[in-house]
């Protein structure tokens, strides 16, 4: 199980970046289509919440990998 989990970790790592590139990509393919200004607001804050989301899965397959939830008994 340690194992799995230490390779999960790599996903999560990848899962972050790809989700917000993804994001960006969505936002600014809809400011693109209305470019009004309550489009560009509401697309903007969705992206400024996810980027601590993103950053903490990031984090998150780090310590996987890094083998932190790894079960010990001692």
């Amino acid at each position: 199980m340690n194992t799995i989990k230490k390779y999960l970790g790599i996903v999560w790592i990848a899962l972050g970046p790809a989700t917000l590139f993804f994001l960006v990509r969505a936002a600014l393919a809809e400011i693109e289509k209305h470019p009004q200004l309550n489009t560009k607001v509401q697309w903007g804050i969705f992206v400024l919440i996810f980027i601590p989301i993103a950053i903490g899965l990031v984090l998150f397959g780090y310590y996987a990998w890094k083998g932190e939830y790894a079960d010990t008994k001692d």
